[in-house]
């Protein structure tokens, strides 16, 4: 983190990958770093010792980025609302600077390639633009456009330089490959149809060969077609009979002539001569979207729509994962007591435990097609508690990841908040219906102890007071309850013109302070629910996690202005601020040893923040 002044570089790392992106995951031509998208960011990850930097300048998602051969520069392209221009960024690599901003396409910019020498950048625009644009890189100047496909075709959604000459290039789409000549002195780009007989294909990705003689272009039938660049004739296409399933989403040309093809269904195969046999094949988890090799294609990199990053030796063709992250939005993250080593999170189908010194996966628990709201770790460390939107709470070893229990219909709207008292024998969870509900664990048996109904909207986050006999519930309602839960009574509640998202006992516990969609903090007294003060806790948009630290000094916001903000508690002011995330930060906590903080958001990143030395 960092003061409020120079905001720039604070995150220590991401742990995310945004893997929906074609051809999203790039190996430096220097072979010692990755460049991938991940929200309005691009990340430069070095591969020995994973440290990363960032590229950020973009408004909104990053929808397609490339390096150019010589690895000078990188270019990335963004989405945008309907009918406003999307911008293309160039950087500059070494120096990692923004080098120009280049604005014409409206909507989204859907792919982006370098010519081989670098001189010039071609664009193609999005659905709703349709055209492609050829840009002096020296100049940071459009030269020419047209529209990319042509009527009777579907979008174009690829395009390809020539390996070898500037003036050439190539765009692919539903229904039409077109092989364009840039004729720099008249501005003006040329576009010629490849003539593929009778075959009707949608083509997902195009590879141009090292001697530009022809490429090969993967379409979501399940098979390869390939075109001679000089007559723009389909030469052949295969394989005839077993087709790849799910399309041919990426391909990677190797020195020998034989082609890796990357499918929607997760097979990643050699393949050899123009029946296209496979040779070796592995299956990875979910839909290739990215291939890339690091120097000649000893070793390639797959990116897969899970969010999901491998390493392939070519000799042994095995895969190693080395990195994995949530696709979906993260809800919760949460430390165990008194330990920062581990983490968990969750998100719709699974809770994942991290290590946090090597930022990896320990654990994923999958749940299919559920979604998990928050998790709690027991004070004992024996399970991890968690609700979900089906109305259960599962409960599940940390080790192994194992179903110990699962309390059935917990709630009928689905679990939306859970807390746990200190002796590890008590659970206390709120509901979409807004009921709290107090349940004692045995060994072996979960019985339902009291149901206290106030709330008419969903509990959005609970907290247990330290000598386990009062809790405080914050709800969409608009209001907070202070409950006694040994006589299971409501001791105090707070109303405000607000849908409270988050709340947190001062250590003390003589005060609590909230926060929600009306971006205040608020300050309250505990013991007659008085109001002490408010301050403005966000510009734009919806506080959704605090937490504060163990010895009440600081205390840490994040909502929907992507920012982290450690804040000072007695002045109530900010004292540091992280700019890092490009979705909504959903939840984010300090680590009990002052270490970090962690953030999650809506688009599936988990951010580590150094804690700032405040000494």
């Amino acid at each position: 983190a960092c003061s409020p002044q120079n905001c720039s570089q604070p995150a220590l790392l991401l742990l995310s990958f945004a893997g929906h992106i074609i051809c999203g995951l790039i190996c430096h031509p220097d072979k010692e770093h990755i460049l991938y998208p991940l929200g309005c960011t691009v990340v430069i990850q070095e591969l020995d010792s994973k440290k990363q930097t960032f590229l950020r300048g973009h408004t909104d998602s990053v929808s397609c980025i490339v390096v150019s051969k010589d690895g000078v520069y990188v270019a990335s392209g963004q989405v945008t609302f309907m009918g406003f221009k999307a911008d293309i960024i160039l950087w500059d690599f070494q120096k990692e600077e923004l080098l120009a901003r280049l604005s014409l396409h409206k909507g989204n910019v859907e792919d982006l390639a370098f010519s081989p020498n670098s001189r010039y950048l071609v664009s193609l625009g999005g659905q709703d633009d349709g055209s492609v644009v050829v840009w002096d890189v020296a100049k940071r100047e459009g030269i020419c456009g047209s529209p990319a496909s042509p009527r009777s075709a579907g979008n174009a959604t690829v395009v390809v330089c020539s390996s070898c000459r500037d003036e050439m290039f190539v765009t692919a789409g539903n229904g039409t490959i077109r092989v364009w000549e840039l004729d720099l002195a008249n501005r003006k780009i040329r576009p010629t149809e490849c003539q593929i007989g009778k075959v009707k294909r949608l083509m997902m990705c195009v590879r141009m060969a090292d001697d530009d003689n022809v490429f090969y272009v993967g379409t979501s039938s399940g098979d390869i077609l390939q075109v001679n660049t000089h007559n723009k004739v389909m030469i052949e296409y295969g394989p005839q009979k077993k087709k790849f399933s799910s399309g041919v989403t990426a391909l990677l040309l190797l020195k020998t002539g034989d082609l890796i093809v990357g499918t929607g269904g997760g097979v990643v195969a050699l393949c050899k001569g123009s029946n296209y046999k496979i040779m070796k094949q592995i299956q990875v988890h979910g839909a290739v979207t990215s291939l890339t090799h690091r120097g000649q294609g000893h070793q390639f990199f797959i990116g897969t729509n899970e969010c999901q990053i491998y390493r392939i030796n070519y000799t042994e063709f095995k895969e190693e994962l080395i990195a994995a992250c949530h696709n979906e939005a993260v809800h919760d993250i949460v430390f165990p007591f008194g330990s920062s080593k581990v983490f968990a999170t969750c998100s719709k189908n699974d809770i994942r435990v991290w290590h946090t010194p090597e930022n990896r996966e320990l654990l994923r628990i999958i749940v299919p097609n559920m979604t998990c709201h928050a998790i709690e770790i027991m004070r004992d460390g024996r399970s991890i508690i968690s609700a979900w939107n089906d109305g259960k709470i599962r409960a599940f070893t940390p080790e192994t990841g194992q179903l110990m229990y699962m309390i059935n219909h917990a709630h009928s709207l689905g679990v939306t908040a859970i807390g746990a008292t200190s002796d590890s024998k008590r659970i206390i969870s709120g509901g979409g219906e807004g009921q709290v509900r107090i349940w004692e664990i045995g060994e072996r048996t979960h019985k339902l102890v009291e149901v206290l109904k106030e709330h008419v909207c969903a509990v959005s986050c609970i907290k247990i007071k330290k000598n386990d006999q009062e809790c405080v519930t914050t709800s969409l309602d608009r209001t907070c309850i202070v409950w006694d839960i040994v006589r299971f009574v409501r001791k105090q509640m707070f109303l405000a013109n607000t849908l409270f998202k988050c709340v947190c006992y001062h250590p003390e516990e003589y005060q609590i302070i909230t926060s929600g969609t009306d971006r205040k903090v608020a300050y309250w007294e505990v013991f007659d629910g008085s109001p002490i003060r408010e301050v403005e806790g966000s510009v734009s948009g919806t506080i959704n996690g605090m937490d504060i630290t163990s010895d009440g000094v600081h205390f840490v916001t994040g909502g929907d202005d992507h920012l982290v903000k450690l804040w000072n508690y007695d002045e109530g002011a900010v004292t540091h601020v992280g700019v890092g995330h490009s979705g909504n930060i959903t939840r984010l906590k300090i680590c009990p040893e002052k270490k970090y903080i962690v953030s999650v958001s809506a688009d599936g990143a988990i951010l580590l923040w150094k804690y700032p030395d405040l000494h």
